[in-house]
């Protein structure tokens, strides 16, 4: 068993003595050391604006052109990050956005933030991070650092990255871990979460040499408070799939248990989940839903159960939580036709009103949401006048597989409500007039128990996971 590792500090190291770790070491104590960032997305722009605002000259690549216009006017497009910040760094110099690598060899510490999706086969796409490592590799030069934070699987940064960046360095008489280096240090983004932001949330660090570990460490605890430093890329690596495939396996379980309730009756998940969490030790509560949604806890499980295919191993368990969550939209399915069946509407002449299409409460991000699943199920189930409103997404657009749906959030009213004979509840918005909802909508099928501390109407609400109609 390895020893321990303690969390990094620049106390605790020793500053190389010589060659291109001690340049790139002193660039990054003097704040000179200029800094890109591949992939200016819900990752990557967050990181950028840390460096850029601490004073390092920041360059942030992205190949969506209409991304790199905006931010080079200085306009925002992260709703985690304050507009006026991306205005006062493209102003002051500090940052500045290019779609294209050719001012790549003026960088010294890069990151690759692209996605990292999975095929239609629930396989690995690393197409993008091989992308972004092979225009790196055109660039590279002695004393650069490369440090790839896209969740991955295990081997991608020893396996996919280092063999790109070391045949081209080979051709100048580079050596990786003495002339350039390479890490991997996942990306820990909550979308909307104003506690825990990119700045002081810990991080962790595996380099592929103990020199390039020491490196990146150095560059994370430039503008991030905790890195915690591992033996290497592949510890890095599975502790992200880790941490999601805990979350996915927690949620799978309550998921299952609100079907359970929901089929036997009286028994509400929710009130069961309440009283788990008085439990001081040994329990933390998770809760049930229409389905996961996000960039990474819908995907990282099969990333996992792919390597394990490798090693002739099946993870049995984790995939079929994985399934378990990807059912949930079907049971909400169910539980609108069981609404509709209280009502003297045929299917086809019913009005279905959504309310939250992003994929968790206040935010603005659809990757995933399960309501574009369900969106989609309803449609193609015959129901198809189908609405939605959400604040935070103003236009929406749903593959049916019988065309795709452009719709449009429209605004809620008591004289609107009424139009739908049900309303279902799929992101729990803190925008949202719950009260006015339970006043004058005909009846809700609530997925998020956001209903809870509204006293009336009740008899309304259909809440899943145990509830009456």
């Amino acid at each position: 068993m390895p020893a321990k590792i303690a969390e990094f500090t620049q106390s605790n190291v020793s500053v190389p003595k010589m060659g291109h770790a001690r340049d790139l070491w002193e660039k990054l104590e003097t704040r000179q050391a200029r800094i890109g960032v591949v992939g200016l997305g819900y990752v990557g722009l967050p990181l950028a604006v840390e460096y850029a605002q601490r004073g390092f000259p920041t360059l942030g690549i992205d190949l969506n052109r209409e991304r790199v216009l905006r931010l080079n006017a200085g306009a925002n497009y992260i709703q985690d990050i304050d507009d006026a910040s991306i205005k006062t760094i493209v102003e002051s110099g500090t940052f500045v956005a290019e779609d294209d690598f050719s001012a790549s060899g003026t960088v010294d510490v890069f990151f690759i933030c692209v996605p990292t999706p999975v095929t239609a086969h629930k396989d690995p796409d690393t197409s993008y991070i091989s992308s972004a490592a092979q225009a790196i590799a055109a660039h590279i030069r002695p004393g650069q650092l490369i440090i790839l934070k896209s969740t991955t699987y295990p081997d991608t940064t020893e396996g996919l990255v280092k063999p790109i960046l070391e045949k081209e360095a080979a051709k100048h008489g580079m050596q990786l871990g003495v002339d350039f280096f390479l890490a991997f240090s996942p990306e820990r983004i909550d979308p909307g979460n104003t506690q825990f932001t990119t700045a002081n949330t810990p991080i962790v660090v595996g380099g592929v040499t103990q020199a390039c570990t020491e490196l990146a460490c150095m560059a994370m605890k430039q503008v991030v408070a905790h890195v915690h430093p591992v033996s290497s890329p592949k510890v890095a690596e599975m502790e992200k799939l880790l941490e999601n495939t805990f979350r996915s396996v927690n949620i799978a379980l309550v998921n299952e248990l609100a079907r359970l309730c929901d089929r036997m009756g009286g028994i509400s998940i929710w009130e069961v989940i309440e009283a788990a969490a008085t439990k001081p030790f040994g329990y933390m509560p998770f809760f049930p839903g229409p389905g996961l949604g996000g960039h990474c806890i819908p995907i990282d499980p099969y990333y996992l159960s792919w390597l394990a295919r490798r090693y002739d191993f099946e993870t049995s368990f984790i995939t079929l939580s994985a399934r378990i969550n990807e059912e949930m939209p079907f049971y909400v399915l169910d539980a609108v036709i069981r609404c509709l069946a209280h009502q003297p509407v045929r299917m086809e002449d019913a009005k279905i009103l959504i309310l939250g299409v992003a994929f968790k409460k206040d935010v603005d991000d659809i990757r995933h949401s399960p309501a574009l699943k369900v969106i989609e199920l309803l449609y193609n189930k015959g129901i198809t006048h189908i609405e939605y409103s959400d604040p935070h997404v103003p236009a929406l657009r749903v593959e049916t597989g019988k065309g795709d749906l452009e719709m449009k959030s429209i605004p809620l009213s008591e004289s609107m409500l009424q139009r739908y004979q049900a309303v279902v509840i799929l992101t729990q918005h803190s925008a949202f007039p719950y009260a006015m909802i339970a006043e004058h909508a005909r009846a809700i099928v609530d997925t998020r128990n956001a209903m809870q501390h509204i006293p009336h109407n009740r008899d309304k609400v259909m809440l899943l996971g145990g509830g009456e109609f």
